[in-house]
């Protein structure tokens, strides 16, 4: 019931949002002549920060048409390469009409981003993806808004974020040969937990996984939010932050955490600094400080746009991760997109290295929760893992601003460089059309020879002996070519048309790898300090894609219907 009080109490105050938001206009322009009064700067500034207090704010968008790699201007085009009912798996694909920015784009890392569904949109990670975009092949995890999704959809538990991020990882590896992940926040936990799965299963593992930030134990250095979880009981939460959507959205009737009741707690953990915040924001357009206004708006846009999460993968996060540390106690069980219930077991994970970073006035996950991942993953050597704390730097600090650019990224860029392993050159897919095979030309014949062929009495037609000879003997992957050339009746056509194909069909030698140990080995605790932080023409410069994309189909489980992934 609360969320569709919410909902009619939006709608009655949006024409007056719109009213305040033409009045700061009115004020403001110099060729109104209201903006000719003596407090017109006020008025203004009065309208626009009213407008911006009752405005509904929608999903950002990444907005990165492109990004400089080594002084060169490289376009960026934003794609969904999967679609899942619940999340879209987006690629930042690169393009380039240098041929030297190509041949170093081609051999860059890939590296899937697995970002927080903790109520702001995968768009809070954009500094994140724009700095990465310089030295890697990037993909993140686009969650969405749950009211949008309908209930024909089916539910969603914290097994399916489990299995969405398996699947995505697996589709990166049928693509490239294997991948990098990295998790920012909540997802620590998820993903810890689906790498540990496919480790078990003793499938191909990633590369590295880079962990930022999340509460793997929520246990040590108990923050706010951990306090929170604990002293509230699981009913509490299921009783009085559910509910359910109003019927003017896609998902109605869906069961969820409200954004806005999110957004409530965000701003009551630092009520204070909000409100300095807004005024300063007044102040500044008193004075005309467009640029602090404007940094400011960047900021509570993306902030204030916040997402409903499904109930019941809240309800399992809160239960699982800091009520129960189902984790750490290894009592964690996971049921698969067929219905089989896993253990989840980090142990068994061996051939992923595995780097952690926290900052150290990290007020939502405390210091050593994410440090606990090391102890966790007892079968990686010790020479593997590593760890950062960035001093000075916050939550957002770590992933976003001037400390996760200077001091932050370089050893995360260092750290997966140094594990990188040459990625699998996929075939180019061939499409045979009467076009691909031309008629070989005749060669030109004698004079002496054609005179005596027209001298004499011509022969019933026959077929081509030499040409089926060739055809019989010809490899199995080259018959194609060989019967195309078998057409011409030429027998040194069909010889070499065989002899070509039969090469090309040979499979490519494989490529010998080896385990690389990053430059600076060890568990590097940092004592790392940063400045203050801040809130050929247009080739594809990534890889081929692959020959084949595997279809990925999830099946049902007996509590909920998964959708089938679609290529974009």
């Amino acid at each position: 019931m609360l969320y569709h009080i919410y909902e009619t109490q939006r709608s009655l105050m949006e024409p007056f949002t719109d009213f305040a938001q033409a009045a700061a206009k009115l004020y403001s322009n110099p060729l109104s002549p209201f903006s000719q009064s003596p407090l017109a700067q006020r008025m203004s500034a009065g309208y626009d920060l009213l407008y911006r207090l009752g405005k509904d704010y929608e999903k950002p968008s990444f907005d990165i048409p492109s990004v400089d790699v080594n002084g060169v201007g490289v376009a960026v085009h934003e794609r969904i390469e999967l679609d899942k009912p619940f999340c879209e798996l987006r690629r930042f694909k690169r393009f380039s009409d240098d041929p030297a920015t190509l041949v170093k784009l081609k051999a860059q890392p890939v590296v899937l981003i697995v970002a927080p569904l903790s109520g702001h949109y995968a768009t809070l990670l954009r500094d994140t993806v724009r700095t990465m975009l310089k030295d890697h092949k990037v993909y993140i995890t686009d969650w969405k808004n749950a009211r949008l999704v309908p209930l024909s959809d089916g539910e969603f538990h914290l097994d399916d974020y489990v299995n969405y991020v398996q699947e995505f990882i697996r589709h990166l590896q049928g693509i490239y040969g294997n991948c990098h992940v990295i998790s920012v926040c909540q997802p620590t936990v998820p993903v810890l937990a689906a790498v540990s799965l496919m480790a078990s299963r003793g499938e191909t593992t990633p590369l590295t996984m880079t962990m930022m930030g999340g509460p793997i134990d929520a246990r040590k250095s108990p923050t706010a939010v951990n306090n929170l979880a604990t002293n509230r009981s699981y009913e509490w939460f299921e009783n009085n932050v559910i509910y359910r959507v109003p019927d003017n959205f896609p998902g109605a009737g869906r069961r969820v955490y409200p954004g806005f009741l999110q957004y409530t707690g965000f701003v009551a953990m630092n009520p204070d600094r909000h409100a300095t915040s807004h005024y300063d924001y007044f102040k500044d357009l008193i004075k005309g400080d467009d640029a602090s206004a404007e940094a400011h708006r960047k900021f509570y846009d993306e902030y204030n746009a916040v997402l409903d999460m499904d109930a019941d993968y809240y309800l399992e996060t809160i239960e699982t991760v800091f009520q129960e540390y189902k984790l750490v106690h290894g009592t964690w069980d996971v049921r698969s997109p067929d219905g089989k219930i896993e253990r989840v077991r980090p142990e068994d994970i061996k051939t992923t290295a595995l780097f952690t970073v926290e900052g150290e006035l990290d007020d939502i996950s405390g210091s050593g929760q994410t440090e606990a991942a090391h102890g966790l993953c007892s079968g990686i050597v010790h020479k593997e893992q590593r760890h950062l704390e960035a001093k000075g730097a916050g939550h957002y600090g770590i992933f976003s601003g001037r400390r996760w650019r200077e001091v932050v990224y370089p050893q995360v860029r260092a750290f997966i460089h140094g594990h990188e392993k040459p990625q699998k050159k996929a075939a180019p897919r061939v499409i045979e059309t009467p076009d691909d095979n031309p008629p070989a030309p005749a060669a030109p014949a004698p004079k002496a020879a054609v005179a005596a062929k027209a001298a004499a009495p011509k022969a019933a037609p026959t077929k081509s002996a030499p040409a089926k000879a060739a055809t019989k003997t010809a490899p199995q992957p080259a018959a194609k070519a060989t019967k195309a050339a078998a057409k011409t009746g030429s027998k040194p056509a069909a010889k070499a048309a065989s002899a070509a194909a039969a090469a090309s069909s040979a499979a490519a030698p494989a490529v010998a790898t080896r385990w690389v140990t990053p430059a600076a080995a060890g568990r590097a605790k940092a004592g790392a300090t940063g400045a203050a932080s801040p809130a050929a023409a247009a080739a594809a410069a990534d890889a081929p894609e692959a020959a084949a994309k595997a279809s990925v189909t999830a099946a049902a489980t007996p509590r909920t219907r998964r959708g089938v992934a679609r290529k974009a």
